[in-house]
């Protein structure tokens, strides 16, 4: 597709900043390493910008659709509303439980931070725009995010509380339970384009809109609820949001931490979610594949739109039990998507496919 207004190709940027660092005479390997921290802590101040802004836009969804304002009183609609709770979370105290494990409750929420950026190293937000296009993509993507409940394990076991402890078993076996049908979900369209590159699958999809996965019948549409359904459980997000099991669990595997630690929890909540999003555009609906506009925007607009509809979902449907949860993955989620993704195998195969 055409990208009339051009492309941020962020290979040239770091290549820019590569000489412009030779040039001040210092030599390598320390011009890649600073190189690469540079364009770390950009991407890293966007995804903070990105998760603040989310936390407002689910407050005004929420509020409109419970017929109220939401947030009005700081700027325009309440734009920076969510500034301020940050800055507040960054000035609260940091209360600390005596009995806790203070090596796993430090670390965990640093871990659960962490874990929600490293997927976006591989990211594609447009054409060329991308940090490191690996062979291995999105198996690198599934790999890092599950470092994620391995941070809820630690709080939840770092703060001596049994509702913290719960949610993080719980949270564990839910991620392990949905994780097997969003793996085979994302292996029909791997059988489909051959390669693991998150750009391969940009680029298998370029052309009309028609040749994105989600239209490939029958196994497409197939393949994207039984991604959707899983990456919400996945992000710990309602209809499945079990660890944190407010009514239950009082606030789950956080419920001991305060201050900017919960804010880390917080934000990688919600930076999940856009990187669930993110996933399911670049697999199902073209990533930045688009006309006339530059392909970054394409991406992210298809992306806030992926992010409306679980924020939909929050808004819509009431939490499953833990029973029904389970029953739910292994008795229904999980034979459907091997089903699906034997009959995509099958249809590649022949060459069945439209």
């Amino acid at each position: 597709m055409s990208d009339n207004l051009g492309n941020l190709e962020l290979i040239h940027v770091f290549y820019w900043l590569k000489e412009l660092l030779l040039s001040t005479g210092l030599g390598e390997p320390y011009v890649t390493i600073v190189s690469y921290v540079v364009l770390g802590a950009v991407t890293f101040g966007v995804l903070a910008l990105l998760a603040l802004f989310l936390v407002w836009w689910e407050r005004k969804i929420a509020a409109h659709i419970q017929q109220r304002f939401g947030p009005m009183r700081t700027g325009w609609h309440g734009w920076y509303q969510t500034i301020m709770d940050a800055v507040k979370l960054l000035q609260k105290e940091d209360v600390r439980v005596d009995k806790r494990d203070k090596f796993v409750f430090f670390w965990a929420p640093v871990v659960c931070f962490v874990a929600a950026f490293l997927a976006y190293v591989v990211m594609p937000f447009g054409n060329q725009l991308i940090v490191a296009d690996l062979s291995i993509g999105i198996l690198y993507v599934l790999a890092v995010t599950t470092f994620t409940v391995i941070s809820l394990l630690m709080a939840g076991w770092g703060s001596n509380n049994k509702y913290a402890l719960l949610g993080g078993m719980r949270s564990a076996a839910q991620v392990v339970s949905y994780e097997v049908p969003m793996v085979a979900a994302i292996l029909t369209v791997i059988v489909y384009v051959g390669s693991l590159s998150m750009v391969d699958i940009v680029e298998a999809q370029s052309g009309l809109f028609i040749n994105w996965f989600i239209f490939k019948l029958p196994f497409g549409p197939i393949a994207f609820i039984v991604y959707i359904i899983a990456a919400t459980a996945e992000a710990n997000r309602v209809p499945f949001d079990i660890p944190e099991a407010e009514q239950e669990l009082v606030a789950g595997f956080n419920i001991e931490y305060s201050g900017m630690k919960f804010a880390m929890f917080f934000l990688a909540e919600f930076v999940n979610m856009f990187t669930v999003s993110a996933i399911a555009v670049t697999l199902f609906f073209g990533g930045w594949n688009g006309v006339f506009l530059p392909s970054w925007v394409w991406f992210l607009g298809k992306t806030f739109l992926v992010v409306l509809l679980l924020m939909m979902f929050r808004w819509t449907y009431p939490r499953l039990r833990v029973d029904q949860l389970m029953e739910f993955a292994w008795k229904f989620l999980v034979p459907l998507a091997f089903a699906n993704l034997i009959l995509g195998s099958i249809m590649k195969y022949l060459g069945w496919y439209w």
